[in-house]
């Protein structure tokens, strides 16, 4: 067999491998996204046999959900009849219950613990003080010239390994069938998806360390194989690492669409409840309008605001439509700030401000400062002729602070908030261009300015604008924290989008730009309206204003606005924690706690994306269960602008809300395991204890508030759209990509035609058998035959 055929299979085989993100950039996504091609009962039957993981809630978790009245008694009675099974809904919850999936022992637990001792001093991104060896060289080569030291696999001599992966790999699978190397890729790629996850993500997503430390999906296979041949393993085997009954997977996943049947039903009472005319009232009074992100929780402090002032909300990704990197003006570094499945085309970076020159300098200054000490007391830890003399000498410091940090967190917290809002006051973001071998130009023309501003406007259905008008970026504040960036801005690729906010603010008041947007599209910004960046931290609901340039014109709007801010953080923070006193206290202790293990629930709870005007929810507590995306059906004939929401923000909600169902469903493959007992690696992931696989998922703290008993509804996402049917009907017979995911069933769709005044659900014409359904073939499945179904 040729190379070529080789690394066919392995791209191929490695598709059934999600990525595992970084710590430092944890973003959420579907880790069954190399199955979205299939049904998603028949991705979970292979899933669960190639993984060895549980596709469905417990038992337990559904008999919960029917004694709460989230499943409806009578919606799973209906369900488990239309489908032949004619005993009560309590006779297969005790069924399921003794037929329980089972895991049997790993096998090859010494080959993964080689794997993941060398994967583990491979990747390390710094938080090792002496480096592996050869790293420049590549993973297998570097392997290669240190294996014989390592004496793990018996004597190894150099000359007994071959020079390069490919021929490892050509000596390994000599006499096999490309079927019988398909199946050996499969297994051993999906024994340790963790790290084959992260491996997959740095080779396409993390050039830097790709240039210093080079690895493949190759390279492992290569040592992974050659190793199991050592130790005398088969190459290829038929053990199934779950008992998963074809009946019981049958019945779990007939109680999960009775779930979200149950839930589809309560948001649609909800929401024909309301009044969801768009036409504009004569005359515009409103004194501030807010631009929040999509995300859950921004529904709970969008309500909050508005009942405390005469404010109008909207709702849009949280990356503000700008493809951009933000440049740390701390770390010098660039991360990614806007939604994985776009490229980068702008980095972001800080500049001082001309009359403040000399704020910037000190603000440099004193970086400079911190960072050096950073390093100097690493160095000072971990170097190895200081280290017990600086251990001894400095205890006595690192008690005092570590005393500090717990009796008054709170205080500590609010000095390091404050000084992280720093350099906004002495420094203004500037955009560049990057082009794909990462060279940054000096400026961007004009016109990609006012399509920036322009595009964000038009999505939303803007008509007309207010005084005061914030860009509400969101980030979490939170210590001790490995999975810190997940509670942040899954838009900006889990960054905080402060930065995007103020950008786009930052455009928004150029003059040029105001002036194009009038001659070029009809869109008159009054001279009186300022745009302004802010942050909602979404562990305090505080909301912060960047708005140290602020003409007199506005300060006192903006100081009234502040104080209603403070006032909409109480009764939010109220509702959030259930405190009626000292809710912000509460609030600000869970973000500075550094025993905290859960400063907030983050997207917990998620069940519904809803893309229409701000009328159809504002009157209602959805309970930070939907995201909430602003859209106009009247504003949008041509449906452009509706059909980049859904080939956006609707993506990437299923991969938010697929995060979270598998992570719950089954927290040991898919999520991460309790908090209390992880470790970081490599600075950029984390294993339960002292080694094993990368975690690549929620931790438990996260989703769950007790055995059994998760505070995350695992359900599928519904996604409802206010627009006339046809619009929708034309988008997905153009979008095959999008129309996949609900004929798959990764996602339900429910239209409220506002034209016709009905609400229909999309769904798979098969729907009406579901159990003859899975017995038909993969082709069927994907048909492009609808039908719309009366909801």
């Amino acid at each position: 067999m040729n190379q070529l055929d080789i690394d066919i299979l392995i791209d191929k085989a490695s598709e059934y491998v999600g990525n595992t993100w970084p710590l430092y950039s944890f973003v959420t996504s579907n880790p069954l996204n190399g199955f979205e091609k299939e049904h998603f009962f028949q991705a979970t039957q292979h899933a669960s046999t190639l993984l060895g993981a549980d596709m469905f809630p417990k038992a337990d978790v559904y008999k919960n959900a029917l004694k709460s009245g989230a499943i409806d008694a009578l919606e799973i009675q209906k369900i488990l009849q239309e489908k032949g099974y004619s005993q009560s809904p309590e006779y297969y919850l005790e069924l399921m219950s003794k037929q329980a999936s089972t895991r049997t022992e790993n096998s090859e637990h010494r080959l993964d613990q080689y794997m993941v001792k060398w994967l583990s001093s491979f990747m390390d991104e710094g938080l090792a003080e002496w480096q592996m060896p050869y790293k420049s060289y590549g993973f297998y080569t570097a392997w290669r010239k240190l294996a014989t030291f390592d004496e793990s696999l018996g004597p190894v001599r150099i000359t007994m390994i071959p020079k390069t992966s490919d021929e490892a790999l050509e000596m390994v699978l000599n006499g096999l069938s490309d079927e019988e190397i398909m199946k050996a890729f499969e297994h051993h790629l999906v024994a340790l998806p963790g790290w084959t996850g992260y491996t997959k993500h740095r080779v396409k997503n993390l050039p830097t360390w790709q240039r210093e430390a080079p690895i493949t999906l190759k390279d492992y296979l290569a040592i992974r194989l050659w190793a199991n041949k050592k130790l005398g393993g088969s190459l290829i085997t038929n053990e199934v690492r779950i008992d998963s009954k074809n009946t019981i997977s049958e019945l779990s996943y007939l109680w999960l669409l009775a779930w979200e049947k149950s839930w589809q039903k309560q948001l649609l009472q909800t929401l024909k409840n309301s009044s969801i005319e768009t036409s504009a009232p004569s005359e515009f009074d409103t004194d501030a309008q807010m631009v929040f992100c999509i995300d859950t929780r921004s529904e709970l402090i969008r309500r909050h605001v508005e009942n405390h002032g005469n404010y109008e909300t909207f709702g849009y990704a949280g990356f503000f439509g700008i493809a951009m990197d933000y440049q740390n003006p701390k770390s010098g570094l660039s991360q990614k700030a806007c939604p994985p499945i776009l490229d980068s085309s702008y980095v972001v970076s800080e500049k001082a401000k001309t009359e403040k020159k000399g704020s910037k300098k000190s603000f440099d200054h004193k970086n400079e400062v911190r960072n050096f000490w950073n390093y100097f007391l690493k160095r000072m830890k971990n170097m190895l002729p200081s280290t017990f003399g600086f251990v001894e000498g400095s205890g006595f410091f690192y008690g005092v602070n570590l005393t500090l940090r717990t009796l008054f967190s709170k205080s500590v917290y609010r000095w390091k908030n404050k000084e992280l809002n720093a350099y906004e006051a002495v420094c203004t973001p500037e955009i560049k261009h990057t082009d794909n071998n990462d060279s940054v130009n000096t400026s961007i023309p004009l016109a990609e300015k006012v399509n920036i501003v322009k595009s964000a406007f038009a999505l939303m259905g803007w008509k007309n604008f207010a005084p005061l008008v914030i860009f509400v970026g969101h980030g979490s504040h939170s210590a001790n924290n490995p999975f810190g960036s997940s509670l942040d801005c899954g838009a900006c690729a889990a960054t905080p989008g402060r930065h995007n906010a103020r950008m786009l603010a930052k455009l928004a008041n150029d003059s040029e730009v105001r002036k194009s947007l009038i001659e070029e599209h009809d869109i008159k910004i009054p001279e009186t309206t300022l745009f302004v960046g802010a942050e909602h931290n979404t562990t305090t609901d505080e909301i912060v204003l960047f708005d140290s340039d602020t003409p007199k014109s506005h300060q006192k709007s903006l100081a009234n606005l502040k104080i209603n801010f403070k006032k909409a953080q109480v009764s939010a923070t109220q509702e959030r924690l259930g405190h009626k006193t000292n809710s912000v206290s509460l609030a600000q202790l869970k973000a500075s706690n550094w025993g905290e293990t859960r400063p907030e629930w983050g997207l917990a709870k998620n069940a519904s994306f809803i893309i229409g005007p701000r009328k159809m929810t504002q009157n209602h507590n959805l309970e930070g269960r939907c995201f909430l995306h602003s859209y106009d059906w009247n504003t949008d004939q041509d449906g452009k602008s509706l059909e980049a929401i859904m080939q956006g923000p609707m993506v990437v909600t299923q991969w938010i809300n697929n995060h979270y169902y598998f992570s719950t469903v089954d927290n040991d493959a898919f999520g991460a395991g309790t908090k209390t007992t992880h470790n970081v690696t490599g600075k950029f992931g984390v294993v339960q204890g002292n080694g094993g696989d990368l975690k690549r998922g929620l931790p438990w703290e996260s989703l769950y508030e007790e055995k059994d008993n998760p505070y995350h509804p695992p359900l599928r996402l519904t996604v409802v759209i206010n627009a006339p049917r046809k619009r929708v009907n034309k988008i997905l017979h153009r979008n095959e990509s999008l129309k996949s995911l609900i004929t798959n069933e990764w996602l339900h769709l429910i239209i409220m035609d506002p034209e016709t005044k009905s609400e229909t659900l999309w769904a798979p014409s098969q729907l009406a058998s579901i159990k003859e359904k899975y017995k038909e073939t993969h082709k069927s499945l994907t048909s492009n035959t609808y039908e719309e179904v009366s909801v």
